[in-house]
């Protein structure tokens, strides 16, 4: 996904960087469907990203498993009791031969999406299952054949590719949802997600960009600076908003991440990461009453805000890297510079390809902000408001 904000419906990223400081993608026609594809080759248009392919290889092999009648009754079930099925549990307890069949092809996707997004092999399964569009529930019940189609990342495509159980590629309008069933392989973006923050966390604190305990330089400006204060201040998000998009129908939820980073009182860049998993839809106002900054533990009394969207192909261990290697060049001079455009260039050049995952930017940012504040994008807008978390 891109800076579309719809939810899939098996999993947008906001990369939030918080900067405080000195220095910041058959046969026969059908509703919503173009002509059929002339063969059974490869589709018209190859994946764009190495998930992309594997999403496609598994929903191909999935599409030509169903000529097994009771294999296709056992996803037909699990399709309509569950806004997401774990393709590997599906097919690790398949008893038709073709679900079996299915499962090394699973367990080996899972394994080449995680090396795609520099996630550890103890990841598991991220291969997901879900019916594109509610609206195909009926047909689907009432035993209508359904083609399979990988989710993509590539949010601009016109067309869409999926699979009937002969193998043949169907070409969809991207814009238009069918009518006929379509399964969707996607992954499941929010344990993606969740693993992935957990490799940026651990990079960035062998990179000295994080520390589990403050610094005694910390600790001694909280005395000096703040002995009165049972607590401390932070900067809250109490409503926020992203632009309406287009999106096509293929396309589920976002899962959104933030990084807050800014100097320490040990003048050493910090980075913290937040996740907004409220975030599902475009043209929705959300008040998550979520705090997003913690002054106490930055040096600095301004932050800038980045953020951007996982189209289920952001690989977490290049992002750490690079956010890493650009970071610790900045030192601080005593003075507030921002670093959005050091958090930016620092992005891999692969996310502006295709998916522009960037979604919008927030500078300045400072502990007594509050009210409406307008992205500098134009793509969305917070409230903020100083707010004091005290000690027991």
């Amino acid at each position: 996904m891109s800076t579309r904000f719809t939810r899939r419906h098996a999993t947008a990223l906001a990369l939030c960087a918080v900067t405080v400081a000195a220095l910041q993608g058959v046969a026969s026609p059908m509703a919503g469907a173009s002509q059929q594809a002339p063969s059974a080759a490869a589709p018209a248009q190859a994946p764009a990203s190495a998930v992309g392919l594997v999403e496609d290889q598994t929903a191909r092999a999935l599409a030509t498993s169903l000529t097994d009648q009771r294999w296709g009754a056992q996803i037909r079930s699990a399709a309509l009791a569950s806004e997401q099925v774990d393709l590997r549990a599906l097919t690790d307890r398949a008893t038709a031969r073709a679900g079996q069949a299915l499962a090394p092809a699973v367990a080996r996707g899972d394994q080449r999406i995680a090396e795609a997004k520099g996630l550890g092999a103890d990841t598991g399964s991220l291969l997901r299952l879900r019916l594109a569009a509610d609206s195909m529930r009926d047909e689907l019940a009432a035993g209508t054949a359904p083609l399979v189609a990988a989710a993509g990342t590539d949010d601009s495509a016109e067309t869409i590719t999926a699979y009937d159980s002969r193998g043949r590629a169907h070409t969809l309008d991207a814009s238009r949802t069918p009518d006929r069933p379509v399964y969707v392989v996607d992954i499941d973006v929010t344990k993606a997600m969740a693993a992935g923050l957990g490799v940026v966390d651990k990079e960035l604190t062998k990179r000295g960009l994080t520390s589990a305990e403050a610094p005694q330089a910390r600790t001694e400006a909280r005395t000096q600076n703040r002995a009165a204060a049972a607590g401390f201040w932070t900067t809250r998000v109490d409503s926020v908003y992203l632009s309406n998009d287009e999106e096509p129908w293929i396309s589920g939820d976002a899962e959104i991440f933030s990084i807050v980073s800014g100097f320490g009182f040990d003048g050493k860049v910090r980075v913290d990461t937040v996740t907004m998993p409220y975030l599902d839809n475009d043209g929705t106002t959300y008040y998550p009453n979520q705090i997003l900054v913690n002054w106490s533990s930055y040096k600095y009394n301004l932050a800038d805000v980045v953020m951007m969207e996982d189209d289920g192909d952001t690989n977490y261990q290049a992002l750490a890297k690079a956010i890493a290697d650009i970071l610790l060049t900045i030192t601080d001079q005593g003075a507030y510079i921002p670093l959005v455009n050091a958090i930016l260039d620092a992005i891999p050049t692969s996310w502006w390809t295709n998916d522009p995952d960037y979604v919008d930017s927030w500078y300045t940012l400072a502990q007594n902000s509050s009210g409406r504040l307008n992205g500098a994008r134009g793509n969305g807008w917070m409230t903020v408001s100083p707010y004091f978390v005290q000690q027991f």
